[in-house]
């Protein structure tokens, strides 16, 4: 990236503004004050107008509901148009919204009047019937109806009174003793009646019910045509109002970019990033429009070096800038490049993982590609299921296909690569749904294999050893590829002493006790190892002898970087964050588990013993067959054979079925959901926790260059 300077007199400010605007290749610095006697530039002629026009437009496509899919051929938007037409549709917009709030108002108050009328017509006494009295006191309301007797009965204030009932509502009228007016009302204190107020009307409370019902419907009417007129006016305006606020939005763009700018009465300063392939370009841009009216130079090219370290090489040899009499001209010391993350497609979609901790700075390693090579292979072969990863796959195309938003589409994106990895692994151990279908007729059937190429160990404990121990070797590659990154950006930062102090030293730590924990060294008399780890590799004493002698060599540079605090953390960085990659292995196996349990519920599972006795084989409970001196859950169809350990409730009737087939989607589905929040955690929490905390800080500034790519509008 290079950093340049355009600089002229505010006689030119307007064309050198709109051809930058149009180059769209600048990514503007904002200026804080680093230039002798210049100030943030003020706004141009007309920008309060253009932002509050641009707040109206936006304001009208809110209330009409409109979308870029409603936009129509691109146009020319005048200023003319921007002033008539705009305030057109802006007040009858506002009229229509204005008719529906007061019919919705009408509409929210009928349905009120109705809800409150509905318990009336249900007691059936006519309205006028139940107020009004000089001397007869009336309540209506809801209650224990023998609870209001009652209570009547025994008030020495009540002379006399009588109850009527509908389903719901009950009517009670009573005559006081005396002249007594609260007497009613005391009496049902304590008793479990709530009061309805009489609504406001004479005669029947049906018939008063259905003509507030009728206007009810007269009102969802004229609301329904108000809807058409709001759709066929929003069909005819959307595509200028789409027009209107791109036309706008570029121009309060251009009208507020001088309060990046350094200025005086006289003159202007403007600085930016571009890419350095672009600058002759954007320099034959600029002369085009105001010819040698202004000064455009490049301060520097940035070199991938962080701030303080030789960041920045000055253009030209180190040919002086002219914007502030022979130094280089930087807005901000701390001003750093804009950064483009140029990823391959398939590539580009993890960027969105990226991202959730920050953008990657200028000066450092993008780990994108890291996460696509890695993030995807550890969820597929935590979950390993052809079903689920099908399954996957198809909520990630959904989400990349039907949502607006980058972020979602981009996760999408991933969701599918984790599918199919998913999917990948599921081939591989032969699985789908937690079921051997995959073993039964592509392994065994069609290839004629003894056995799918890998299992998941749940019941085979030679493989769960084997996952438990390449979960270690998976996290020693791992971090030394964050090792590496790190290596280089201190480097690159602080030199190669200091780099080799740091990342240099608990690499060699890390990766020497993990290769000696492979290899036979001090395997005798058990060691202070399990067996699983030298067995699997078995790499000779010497290579272990020789991991011990590199973790030494870490150890000492850890300590002389870092000091004590090093040597305390000595632990962590030779062992700790890597079995921090065993839980790939416990998650592979909780996940088949859970998978199993279901199918075990619903199928059930039967032993038998065949042709050698030390040879039993545990079935689902369909049909089975056997291959010696292995233990197999399958499910085939045919008989069963052998001593039943548990029926399935496929087996237990037609209520039975129905309840297996319950439990069989309702619980695949518990596994798939939570294989996001078990594997996809674990796997995001080793990739972000474990893997970047070798080398990544974030913090970028995504390139944004000055400019606007125009979809609605045109200037031809």
């Amino acid at each position: 990236m290079s950093k340049v300077s355009v600089a002229g007199s505010t006689h030119v400010l307007t064309p050198v503004i709109e051809a930058v605007h149009d180059a769209e290749l600048v990514h503007l610095s904002d200026y804080d004050g680093g230039i002798d006697g210049f100030d943030n530039g003020d706004p141009m002629t007309g920008a309060d107008e253009a932002a509050e026009k641009l707040v109206t437009v936006r304001s009208l496509k809110s209330l009409l509901d409109v979308s870029e899919g409603d936009a129509g051929p691109t146009r020319i938007v005048t200023d003319d148009a921007l002033d008539t037409e705009l305030e057109s549709i802006r007040v009858e917009a506002t009229d229509l919204d204005d008719r529906r709030s007061e019919l919705t108002d009408d509409l929210r108050a009928v349905t009120e009047r109705i809800d409150a009328a509905e318990p009336f017509a249900d007691l059936g006494i006519d309205l006028d019937l139940l107020s009004g009295y000089d001397s007869l006191q009336v309540a209506v309301g809801t209650g224990d109806q023998s609870a209001i007797d009652a209570a009547l009965a025994e008030s020495d204030r009540i002379s006399a009174f009588e109850t009527f009932t509908g389903q719901d509502t009950i009517g009670v009228f009573a005559y006081p003793a005396a002249d007594d007016d609260a007497a009613l009302d005391d009496a049902l204190v304590g008793v479990p009646f709530t009061r309805l107020d009489v609504p406001d009307a004479d005669g029947s409370p049906e018939q008063y019910v259905s003509e507030l019902r009728e206007r009810r419907d007269t009102i969802q009417a004229e609301i329904e045509d108000v809807d058409d007129e709001l759709a066929a006016f929003r069909d005819e305006h959307a595509g200028f109002l789409l027009a209107a606020e791109e036309r706008l939005a570029i121009d309060v763009q251009k009208s507020e970019a001088p309060l990046q700018f350094a200025s005086t009465s006289h003159a202007f300063v403007a600085e930016g990033w571009l890419p350095t392939s672009e600058y002759d370009a954007f320099t034959d841009a600029i002369e085009s429009a105001v010819g040698d009216h202004v000064l455009v130079e490049e301060l520097e090219r940035a070199d991938y070096e962080p701030t303080g370290h030789d960041q920045h090489v000055p253009a030209d040899d180190g040919a002086d800038a002219a914007t502030d009499g022979g130094t280089t001209a930087s807005f901000d010391e701390t001003d750093s490049p804009p950064v483009i993350q140029d990823n391959p497609g398939p590539v580009s979609s993890f960027e969105s993982l990226t991202e959730v901790i920050n953008r990657p700075q200028y000066t450092e390693i993008d780990p994108t590609v890291v996460l696509f090579l890695t993030f995807p292979a550890f969820y597929g072969f935590m979950i390993g299921d052809l079903g689920y990863g099908v399954l996957y796959a198809l909520l990630g195309f959904w989400l990349s296909r039907s949502f607006d938003s980058e972020m979602i589409s981009k996760l999408g994106g991933v969701a599918m690569w984790a599918g199919g990895f998913t999917a990948l692994f599921g081939v591989l151990y032969g699985e789908v749904f937690g079921l051997h279908l995959v073993t039964e007729y592509l392994w065994h059937g069609a290839l004629g294999l003894a056995d799918a190429p890998l299992k998941k160990g749940l019941h085979v404990s030679a493989f769960a050893e084997l996952w438990l121990a390449a979960s270690l070797v998976f996290g020693i590659a791992h971090l030394a590829i964050g090792y590496v990154f790190g290596f280089v950006n201190e480097s690159r930062s602080h030199g190669l002493k200091d780099a080799a102090l740091e990342s240099g030293g608990q690499l060699l730590l890390m990766a020497g006790v993990g290769v000696w924990l492979f290899s036979t060294h001090m395997q005798s008399g058990g060691g202070p190892r399990p067996e699983l780890l030298y067995s699997v590799v078995a790499l000779p004493p010497i290579v272990g002898k020789a991991g011990l002698a590199a973790a030494a060599v870490g150890l000492v540079l850890v300590t002389l970087g870092e000091g004590a605090a090093g040597f305390l953390e000595s632990p962590t960085y030779a062992l700790v964050n890597t079995v921090s990659y065993t839980r790939i292995a416990a998650v592979l196996l909780a996940k088949a588990g859970m998978a199993y349990v279901v199918n075990l519920l619903v199928f059930g599972a039967y032993e038998t013993h065949l042709e050698h006795p030390e040879t039993i084989d545990y079935m689902f409970g369909l049909f089975s067959t056997t291959i010696e001196h292995e233990t197999h859950f399958m499910l085939f169809s045919g008989e069963a054979h052998g001593e039943v350990l548990f029926p399935g409730l496929m087996h237990m009737g037609a209520a039975g079925i129905l309840i297996g087939v319950l439990v069989l989607l309702v619980g695949h589905a518990l596994v798939l959901a939570l294989g996001v929040t078990s594997a996809g955690l674990q796997a995001l929490r080793l990739e972000y926790v474990e893997f970047f905390n070798k080398f990544y800080e974030g913090g970028g500034e995504k390139y944004n260059p000055f400019g606007y790519t125009r979809n609605y509008t045109t200037e031809d």
